[in-house]
């Protein structure tokens, strides 16, 4: 049997009658220590909605007096695109992404930053949304400056093609390999389906990820204890932050 694809699911994402509107510019954290950090640092405060249960909305207001949403954690895809979503449908048009990921590439190493231009899906999330066959890019005009005020401080970074797995252990040596083999920089869990959902809902997103750990010589070397992990974290979290404080007010894509 032919099935539709193109038509509204039956659970669709709403605005509840006591959910906030918010304002277009959104910061989504995967990290639910680097989340703490940033409420604190923008002197967020939360605010309750319909999906609390899920993930924590903050709410900031910057100093022209709009407002910006600090949102997560979260873990994985089908996570994420919950989330997405809601802020979608509550009124963000730009969102911003700070996560991690594991390297594929000698050249990056732990602390090191990315920003994924692309993502190659093996997660289950991104194919019920049409979006036609080629990868959904992050958006060029958020990564230009991104990419400058990563530059301002100084700073270096890597951009292009990731790997989105939702199976962490099965991260083989023969996928590593392949991937490693075809330049694809790093893997993680959410980047796919939320470049999908924003070409779906034509909203802006883009991303900053900080190498975590390293896969590329097919063993594990985990870096989280590594200092280097933190102050880049926190660096990406910084310059997230200031880059969504100063977008609020510009213009926003139809």
């Amino acid at each position: 049997m032919q099935m539709e694809t193109h038509s509204e699911g039956i659970i669709r994402p709403v605005k509840g009658k006591r959910d906030p509107h918010l304002d277009p510019d959104a910061l989504m954290v995967m990290l639910p220590s680097e989340l703490k950090h940033l409420v604190r640092e923008a002197q967020a405060a939360e605010i309750p909605f319909s999906d609390t249960p899920l993930y924590r909305l903050y709410r900031s207001r910057t100093k022209t007096g709009a407002s910006i949403t600090l949102a997560g954690p979260f873990m994985g895809a089908p996570h994420a695109v919950i989330a997405l979503e809601k802020l979608i449908v509550l009124g963000a048009k730009r969102i911003l992404v700070l996560g991690w990921c594991g390297s594929l590439q000698p050249d990056l190493r732990i602390g090191d930053l990315v920003i994924p231009a692309r993502a190659i899906s093996e997660e289950g999330t991104s194919k019920h949304y049409p979006v036609g066959h080629e990868a959904p890019e992050s958006d060029s005009g958020l990564n230009r400056m991104l990419e400058a005020s990563i530059r301002d401080r100084g700073r270096t970074f890597t951009k292009g093609e990731i790997w989105t797995t939702d199976a962490i252990y099965r991260e083989t040596p023969e996928k590593v390999r392949a991937y490693r083999d075809q330049g694809v920089l790093a893997v993680e869990m959410e980047m796919s389906a939320l470049l999908t959902v924003a070409a779906y809902r034509s909203v802006a997103l883009t991303a900053l990820l900080v190498v975590s750990d390293e896969l590329f010589d097919l063993k594990w070397k985990p870096g989280f204890s590594n200092p280097l992990l933190k102050d880049s974290t926190r660096l990406a979290g910084g310059l997230l932050l200031n880059l969504v404080e100063n977008l609020t007010g510009r213009n926003c894509p139809k």
